[in-house]
């Protein structure tokens, strides 16, 4: 299956919108797990498998990985996922923008060393900078639009285009990808849920064109307004991500560390639900 057959199979079969990120801080690791050469890849598989039937898809930020030296770890969640949970997609959160030969070799990171089904891309350098990943034809390019956090706006909000047809520079890069790069049909764009405004913006120039939303839980993003911004017509056509809020939810009763993010993946799963259709 291509990334995006495989994306609307999850969108149906766990009925769910949630993305789940993995971002593994050993500071907040449970007591048990700390000190532990496996540590990385005991708590994420632990998370994987607790929330994997609320999940459209994984996130996994290659960041929190390398700064732990932990790739090694990083490899054996991303293998973990292909062979267990092989309906759901693998995004892999890496924001690559390079060009030529270096982005060939970002792509085979990704796409090779990591097997994901999609990865994370910054558009600064341009089309130069997208067209190695695309030539991955199964698999999915997801381009920065309009971020989540409030610094996006010192350069996504600028204006441009000309007289002609101003616009602000988010709304240029999601009229690009959505018909000019989009040839192979792989492509889909990160809007942040803190701007449902934007995010109403990009879901009408783009149509049916997956989104990628971060932003909800700890970045406080309202979930009925980013789902009534973003949905398509069919209720779906999002991956709304949260990483935090279920990674490190506090235990409740005789909660494990997994029992609880279990708990708030299907609450949130379920709040996103209520305003799909």
């Amino acid at each position: 299956m291509t990334f995006i057959e495989k994306l609307n199979t999850a969108w149906k079969t766990n009925n769910s919108l949630l993305c789940v990120g993995l971002d593994p801080d050993i500071k907040r690791f449970p007591a048990h797990l700390q000190g532990q050469p496996d540590a990385v890849f005991a708590f994420c598989k632990a998370i994987i498998d607790a929330t994997a039937d609320f999940a459209c898809a994984f996130k996994p930020q290659i960041a929190y990985f390398a700064a732990l030296r932990a790739e090694d770890q990083l490899e054996a969640i991303c293998r973990y996922l292909r062979e267990r949970y092989p309906h759901i997609p693998l995004v892999l959160d890496a924001k690559r923008g390079d060009i030529g030969a270096t982005a060939e070799q970002y792509a085979r990171e990704a796409f090779e060393r990591y097997n994901a089904d999609a990865v994370t891309l910054n558009p600064y350098m341009g089309f130069d900078s997208i067209a190695p990943f695309l030539e991955w034809k199964d698999r999915g390019s997801i381009i920065l639009c309009r971020t989540s956090n409030p610094g996006g706006s010192d350069l996504q909000f600028l204006t441009v285009g000309g007289q002609a047809q101003p616009m602000p520079l988010f709304q240029l890069v999601a009229r690009l990808v959505a018909n000019e790069w989009n040839t192979n049909g792989q492509c889909a764009l990160v809007v942040g849920a803190t701007f449902p405004q934007e995010l109403a913006e990009v879901r009408a120039i783009v149509g049916d064109l997956p989104l990628l939303v971060p932003g909800i839980g700890a970045q406080g993003g309202d979930i009925q307004a980013t789902v009534l911004a973003g949905r398509t017509a069919n209720g779906a056509g999002m991956m709304i991500n949260s990483s935090r809020a279920i990674l490190y939810a506090a235990p409740q009763a005789d909660e494990d560390f997994a029992q609880a993010a279990r708990r708030v993946a299907a609450e949130t799963c379920d709040a996103i639900n209520l305003h799909r259709i």
